[in-house]
């Protein structure tokens, strides 16, 4: 993950959906083909989610004598990771700032990069990273013109103008655009999924705010005192009411878009 602007990632509600949120990574890493000598890294790997599948496919012993190294800029996350056991090396650093220390085998970042701007100078940087015949294998959220997402900002300019710049919070290229910057770089795949994911019932809250205010409204809601946000929040969950209704049991049906690319050099 990278930083926030005033406080640092909360492992507990990041995990709070971590079914949810490890689903594309593990569907970006079946895509994954034969790679070259190299370390693998993790790159934003938060608490280590993927760890143990990336350790599985392509560092465990007798496979290759790949190092698995995570990059995070969040302590509290890169803490969680190191729990597991499974990362030979873990440095805290911005990504847009990053460098690998030698050629990497892959660079994977799952639902990391759209926290770091100009994608169209970041996005050479990491593939000139990688070893002949590496890959770059990348899932973000593409999800913010939905009302999950749009709202918080909608409300945000509305309630409390010029308090939050949306620039400055997670965002996308189109995919054209991706196209664009990495298909003359080497072979590339670009392709979307949309997840039908079932939100648990939440007593104290709409599913969908749980989900998205640890992540996505986590730099708007900082922006703002508590008072604020208490009101920010009990508009967007009347907004999120109508938008996502709830199922007799509370959960709620919640469609959630990520846009995958991959290339191998």
């Amino acid at each position: 993950m990278v930083g926030a602007p005033t406080q640092d990632w909360d492992p507990g509600a990041y995990q709070r959906f971590r079914g949810h949120r490890l689903q594309p990574a593990l569907d970006l890493l079946a895509r994954i083909g034969n790679l070259p000598d190299g370390d693998v890294i993790d790159l934003g790997c938060g608490d280590g989610a993927a760890g143990p599948e990336l350790t599985a496919r392509f560092c465990s012993r007798g496979m290759s004598q790949r190092r698995l190294v995570g990059v995070d800029a969040s302590g509290a996350m890169l803490a969680q990771a190191k729990g597991l056991g499974l990362y030979t090396r873990l440095d805290q650093a911005d990504i847009a700032l990053w460098a690998a220390h030698e050629p990497a085998a892959l660079i994977f970042s799952n639902a990391a990069l759209h926290w770091v701007g100009d994608h169209a100078t970041l996005l050479p940087h990491l593939v000139g990273m990688l070893a002949p015949g590496g890959t770059l294998a990348v899932q973000v959220p593409h999800q913010n013109n939905a009302p999950s997402h749009r709202v918080w900002h909608s409300l945000a300019d509305e309630m409390f103008p010029g308090r939050y710049d949306a620039a400055q919070g997670p965002g996308v290229l189109l995919p054209a655009d991706y196209h664009h910057i990495l298909s003359r770089l080497g072979d590339l795949a670009l392709w979307e999924t949309e997840y039908y994911q079932v939100l648990p019932p939440d007593p104290e809250a709409h599913p969908v705010r749980r989900f998205t205010e640890a992540t996505f409204a986590r730099p708007l809601l900082a922006a703002l005192d508590p008072a604020e946000q208490s009101r920010l929040i009990g508009a967007y969950e009347a907004v999120m009411e109508k938008a996502y209704p709830r199922a007799e049991d509370g959960s709620v049906l919640f469609p959630f878009r990520r846009l995958f690319f991959m290339l191998r050099v």
